[in-house]
């Protein structure tokens, strides 16, 4: 079975961001503006990257989806610090429409797609467990004669925690969630023309038998002022990590609180210095 995994890493696409642009080019200023990329970039090693990079099961790829104009430091920045993960793909993509772009990036990694695959997507600013990729493959293993004649079936893990990444370290909420994109992982079986990206990860069970596990905690999810869907994300009180819930983070998500208060407290480089 292959596992592939896909994130967009500041592609500006045509659609698929609730803030419009008017054109191409305004949208890449946008987006790679010096305190957003170094804001995403933040986000990005200390949550997406660690999590990725730890997963017990190494068997799978990441799909990074970039712009192939984004600016050569931020793109040079990007490859360096996935050097050491064989895992992250970084794949240069044209503009065009944000779910099309992703469909096409895991249909061309899929290549002749001869066997099943299991399919997740994940922000550049959210984290999974570490034992993500091995958990989900083992749904797929035991529901394999469950679901002989469905053509697809969803994995939601609807349990985890809404933090606040800054200098000071981090805040958290443990929550249940619905069918957010960063607890879910969909199988398809061989040859299926779909993806993960064909369909809206909030209407996933309109359109397949889903199996829901409450019981891990299986990811974090970044609030901050560039997060895409600040306006529906809404939380309760986060509240300071204990020394209990520290070392939960670093053994289960490889988040380092430490490490998070050193890099969100560096200055921010500017794009000709990056």
């Amino acid at each position: 079975m292959r596992v592939i995994g896909i994130c967009r890493f500041s592609y500006p696409a045509l659609g698929g961001f609730k803030r419009m642009h008017d054109t191409v080019a305004d949208r890449e200023a946008y987006l790679y503006a010096s305190d957003r990329m170094d804001l995403r970039f933040r986000h990005f090693e200390t949550l997406t990257l660690p999590s990725i990079q730890a997963q017990q099961d190494a068997d799978f790829t990441m799909i990074l989806v970039v712009g192939d104009n984004m600016p050569k430091p931020y793109a040079d920045r990007l490859a360096d610090i996935t050097a050491a993960v064989p895992q992250i793909k970084i794949v240069p993509m044209e503009p065009m429409k944000h779910r099309l772009a992703m469909q096409i990036a895991i249909k061309e990694e899929l290549g002749e797609d001869t066997e099943e695959s299991l399919q997740f997507r994940l922000d550049d600013d959210d984290a999974v467990a570490i034992n993500f990729v091995r958990s989900a493959r083992w749904f797929a293993r035991q529901t394999q004669k469950m679901r002989r004649k469905w053509k697809n079936m969803a994995i939601e893990y609807n349990s985890g925690y809404s933090v606040i990444l800054s200098e000071q370290g981090i805040l958290a909420e443990h929550v249940q969630t619905p069918y957010w994109p960063c607890g879910l992982a969909v199988i398809f079986a061989p040859g299926d023309r779909k993806t993960v990206m064909n369909y809206a990860h909030h209407k996933l069970h309109t359109h397949m038998p889903t199996i829901i596990h409450p019981m891990p905690d299986m990811y974090l999810r970044a609030k901050h002022d560039d997060n895409d869907s600040t306006a529906k994300f809404k939380t309760g009180d986060m509240e300071p990590l204990s020394d209990e819930l520290r070392a939960r983070f670093r053994a289960l998500f490889n988040v380092d609180e430490e490490h998070v208060k050193r890099v969100f407290s560096a200055p921010v480089v500017p794009l000709g210095t990056v």
